[in-house]
Order: C-alpha cells, then sequence, then structure tokens
C-alpha cells in the first residue's frame, strides 16, 4: 500500500486542502491503515512538487482533525482517528445545538442554518 495523492492545478481548492483531504479520505477508507507510516514533510513536498510549508500545513490541520499523530523523531502515522473523529463531531454538533437554542431559534432554523453551512464547505 502507497499514498495516492494528485494535485490538481486548475483545482479551484488550495493545494493544501487537495492534499489534506485525500489523505483523510484514504484513511477513512483504510487505504491507508492505522499506523501507516506517512512520508516527511519534505520528502512528500519533492514527490508532489510542493513547498514544504503547504505539506506541512495540511499535516497540522490531519493532526488536529485526529488524522494522523506525530511521534517525535519515529515519524508520523495514520492515527485511529475513527472513534476520536465521531467524538469529536458529536461535540460539535452538541455546542451548535445548545448555541442555537440558547439563541432562541427554532429547531428547523437550526437544520437549516446546519445544512447551509454543510453546502458552502461540501460545495453541494
Amino acid at each position: 500500500m502507497t499514498l495516492k495523492i494528485a494535485i490538481a492545478a486548475d483545482s479551484s481548492a488550495a493545494p493544501y486542502e487537495q492534499l489534506r483531504a485525500q489523505i483523510a479520505e484514504q484513511a477513512r477508507s483504510g487505504a491507508l491503515p492505522v499506523g501507516y507510516r506517512m512520508p516527511t514533510v519534505r520528502g512528500l513536498a519533492e514527490e508532489l512538487g510542493l513547498a514544504a510549508n503547504t505539506v506541512a500545513k495540511a499535516y497540522r490541520v490531519l493532526e488536529s482533525d485526529g488524522v494522523i499523530e506525530t511521534r517525535g523523531r519515529h515519524g508520523t502515522f495514520i492515527a485511529a482517528a475513527g472513534d476520536a473523529a465521531q467524538r469529536e463531531l458529536a461535540a460539535a454538533a452538541k455546542a451548535f445545538a445548545e448555541r442555537a437554542h440558547r439563541l432562541g431559534r427554532p429547531h428547523d432554523a437550526a437544520l437549516d442554518a446546519a445544512r447551509d453551512a454543510l453546502r458552502a464547505v461540501y460545495g453541494e
């Protein structure tokens, strides 16, 4: 198994976002299993023809999302993120629901706002 990344120069998404999304999807789907050792930032940057800062930014976001974990000098690995990501999503949803309630917004208005935000982010 290997990391398969294709950065589209003509995409409206920034290269770091394309990289982040592809790694996250491959981790989620199991194409990159838990414990898979990721290439170094410099190595992946050279391989893809990207700036090292672009890859580092994607790695930082992936780490904050719980998709990868850095183990010091040992490297960066795919984390056991499924449960952690689901817990974080549930916590964010709960915080949103509580905020909507405090603002006095009805259930349907809160759902509409969430759907609009999701459409904006996912491009639907």
